[in-house]
């Protein structure tokens, strides 16, 4: 059974579905969460086979590069410019660790925070790892064009700093009943 096409786009109900079975709300694939979930997935297809190459998992090679950007960094904030969670951080920082591609100490000025920054043998990693990723950076823009590129960076940054600013719905009434 095909879908029906509408001027959005692929529609994913098939042909016969009603309007009453249908939710009340954009299409599906027109959502924008959606959207920008399988524009990371075609990058991210992009990249993949190179860091399988070398060894290394999407949220190990976002660590190690959030590292080479800092000297050193707190776990805490590590797991916020990462996109991670504390426990998928753990498991993961153990795991570079004992590849001797980060290294982990107590903060000086808190024993109870962790610092983490990368290793030499890490930073060797990033070096066999980028020629490839630069290669996939220059094909991606050929493709798309640099321009539009830019623009669409410049694009996501704006969004994410105006939703920054908008108030999450059900936050306030969550914070409010603490």
């Amino acid at each position: 059974m095909a879908g029906k096409k509408s001027p959005n786009g692929p529609r994913l109900e098939p042909e016969g579905t009603t309007a009453a079975r249908r939710a009340p709300m954009r299409e599906f694939s027109r959502s924008l969460p959606m959207s920008l979930l399988r524009a990371r997935e075609a990058v991210m297809r992009q990249f993949r086979p190179s860091l399988r190459n070398h060894g290394l998992t999407e949220q190990q090679w976002r660590i190690l590069r959030a590292l080479t950007a800092v000297d050193t960094i707190e776990v805490t904030e590590l797991a916020r410019v990462a996109f991670l969670l504390g426990p998928s951080l753990s498991r993961i920082l153990r795991d570079l660790e004992a590849r001797d591609l980060i290294e982990r100490r107590t903060a000086k000025a808190d024993l109870r925070r962790g610092e983490v920054s990368i290793s030499s043998r890490g930073l060797k990693l990033i070096e066999a790892v980028a020629p490839t990723s630069e290669a996939i950076y220059a094909e991606i823009t050929s493709r798309y064009g640099a321009r539009k590129l830019a623009e669409l960076q410049d694009m996501l940054g704006e969004l994410e700093r105006g939703l920054a600013e908008m108030e999450v719905s059900g936050e306030a009434e969550t914070e409010a009943d603490e």
